[in-house]
C-alpha cells in the first residue's frame, strides 16, 4: 500500500498516531464516548466523517476511528488505517434486528456478513464470503460471558440502502427488496447494518483481523420489545475483547 510514511489523505493519521488495535464506530459523535473507556485518551484528527482518538489499554496503543455511514467511507478508513499499522479491527455500532424475539438493546456478535452492497464487489467476487476473524469472535464471546452480557451470535446483513430496508414499499423494486429480506431472515441473519462486510473483506485481503459487536436499535418485527437501547454494554464487550487480544498477542 502507498504512502505508509505520510499523512493519510482522508483519515488524517500517520504512523505512530494510532494503535494496531482499532475500534470502529460509524458515528463520529460516538468516538469520544468510546475513547473515554481507554487510558489516557487524546484527540488525533477529524476530517469529514472520520474522527480519531487514541489511548491505551494494558499499556498498548488503541484507537477509536469513525467510519461514517456505509461501505465506501468504511473501506477508505480501513485502507488508510492498515497503511499506517493497524491490524485488528472491531466494529462497534448499531443494527436492526432481523429475528423474532430480539429486543432493543440486545448485543449482536457478528460472525459474517451478507454482501448486499456495492463496495466489496470492487475488491472480490460476490462468491467470496465476508467473514469475521475467529480469534476476534472468540474474544468478543468470552468478553460478553465475563461481563454477563447476553448476546446473539450470527450473520449480519450489510446493505447500501437504509430506506430500502425500512420503507421498501415506496421503492420501485419493492417486491424484490421484500423477497430478498425474507430470504435473509429465513437463512438466519440476526441483524442488518451498513459497514461490516467492507471491514471483513478488506481484513481478509490484507490478512488482518476483524470482528463486530452491535447494539440492536430497531426492527420491523412485531415481537421486538421496547427497552432502552444503550450502547454501553456493547462498548464494554468490545473493550474487554481488545484486552483479551492484547494478552493473547503477548502470549500471556
Amino acid at each position: 500500500m502507498k504512502n505508509t510514511d505520510k499523512l493519510q489523505y482522508h483519515v488524517q493519521v500517520k504512523p505512530g498516531d494510532i494503535g494496531r488495535y482499532v475500534l470502529l464506530p460509524g458515528d463520529p459523535g460516538r468516538v469520544e464516548k468510546i475513547a473515554a473507556y481507554l487510558d489516557e485518551p487524546h484527540f488525533v484528527s477529524s476530517n469529514r466523517e472520520h474522527t480519531v482518538y487514541t489511548g491505551k489499554l494494558l499499556g498498548e496503543l488503541v484507537s477509536v476511528v469513525s467510519t461514517g455511514m456505509g461501505c465506501p467511507s468504511t473501506a477508505i478508513a480501513v485502507e488508510e488505517l492498515i497503511a499506517v499499522g493497524a491490524d485488528t479491527f472491531i466494529r462497534v455500532g448499531t443494527a436492526g434486528a432481523m429475528q423474532p424475539g430480539m429486543e432493543l438493546g440486545d448485543v449482536a456478535i457478528v460472525t459474517g456478513a451478507i454482501r448486499d452492497e456495492g463496495t466489496t464487489r470492487q475488491y472480490l467476487p460476490l462468491e467470496y464470503p465476508a467473514v469475521a476473524d475467529l480469534t476476534v469472535v472468540n474474544a468478543l464471546v468470552a468478553a460478553a460471558r465475563k461481563l454477563g452480557v447476553g448476546c446473539q451470535l450470527g450473520v449480519s446483513h450489510t446493505k447500501d440502502n437504509f430506506y430500502g430496508e425500512i420503507e421498501p414499499d415506496r421503492m420501485p423494486i419493492a417486491d424484490e427488496l421484500k423477497a430478498r429480506w425474507k430470504a435473509w431472515v429465513a437463512g438466519g441473519a440476526i441483524c442488518s447494518e451498513m459497514e461490516a462486510s467492507a471491514i471483513f473483506i478488506l481484513s481478509s485481503i490484507y490478512r488482518k483481523r476483524a470482528g463486530a459487536v452491535l447494539t440492536v436499535v430497531g426492527s420491523d418485527t412485531e415481537t421486538l420489545k421496547a427497552k432502552k437501547a444503550s450502547p454501553d454494554a456493547m462498548i464494554h464487550v468490545a473493550v474487554e475483547a481488545i484486552k483479551r487480544l492484547i494478552r493473547l498477542d503477548r502470549g500471556e
